[in-house]
């Protein structure tokens, strides 16, 4: 087994007003615990329409990622969507500061668009491999949607990663 060949990637196609990919939530850290470090979970933006603070929520994500704490603010903001929903972008600066990130930062970061092209490119790169919904996986070029239902998918994720993982 050659260890230095990059590990098998998994990306989660998400939004973070979504209640589906909250109940998403509980694949995504049983995956991590049982993968760690052999198994790359990357966060892709999908903001739907229908969510108006979706694509704000996204771009904190990301800001949150380059404060070192991107999985954890997700997690954050996914237990609370109906919060999301009700005070929208103050409450995305709220989580920030409740993790000890730089919530001013959080702030210029909205204000600024920093991290709007990152979002877009995830945008426009979900549209163009047919995710239509959140939350969707691919992993070994294999795309599984998690917007219908959540039945049997981890199993079936971890049987693409163990494989991909096997052939290393």
């Amino acid at each position: 087994m050659n260890d230095s060949s990059p590990a098998p990637v998994l990306d989660v196609w998400c939004e973070l007003q979504c209640p589906d990919c909250r109940s998403a939530l509980d694949d995504i850290r049983a995956l991590r615990a049982r993968y760690g470090d052999r198994l790359e979970l990357r966060l892709r933006h999908f903001p739907l329409e229908k969510h108006k603070h979706a694509f704000a929520a996204a771009q904190a994500a990301e800001e949150a990622a380059e404060q070192g704490q991107g999985w954890a603010y997700v997690e954050a903001v996914l237990g609370r969507v109906e919060e999301l929903d009700r005070k929208g972008e103050p409450f995305l600066v709220e989580i920030a500061g409740e993790l000890g990130l730089d919530a001013e930062e959080f702030d210029t970061a909205l204000i600024d668009g920093r991290h709007i092209l990152i979002v877009d490119a995830d945008q426009a790169e979900g549209k163009a491999i047919g995710i239509t919904g959140t939350p969707t996986y691919v992993i070994g070029g294999e795309r599984l949607d998690g917007g219908k239902s959540q039945e049997g998918l981890r199993e079936r994720i971890e049987e693409i990663a163990d494989r991909l993982l096997a052939e290393r």
